[in-house]
């Protein structure tokens, strides 16, 4: 796991595209994070906060127990400040 992305289990109606959810996720956070850190306003001014891309799977072969489980356990390990946000 890289520390440039974040992983997220999210549970949707299946009438909701894939993208529309990563679009309102990525604006909201956006939004939210900027509010909070004002130095991210300007440091982003004119630009995206967030890359463009995202990624989609299904839960498929895999419960969603074990996705879960990989989420909370991904930094048992290893550095816990990761995203640590200094302003």
């Amino acid at each position: 796991m890289g520390k440039d992305h974040i992983d997220m289990l999210v549970s949707a109606p299946t009438n909701i595209a894939p993208s529309k959810i990563a679009q309102y996720l990525k604006g909201r956070s956006s939004k939210l994070l900027q509010d909070e850190f004002r130095d991210l306003g300007k440091r982003y001014w004119g630009q995206h906060l967030w890359a463009r891309g995202y990624f989609c799977a299904t839960v498929g072969s895999v419960t969603k127990d074990m996705i879960q489980e990989y989420i909370e356990k991904q930094f048992e390990n290893g550095d816990k400040n990761h995203f640590k946000v200094e302003s």
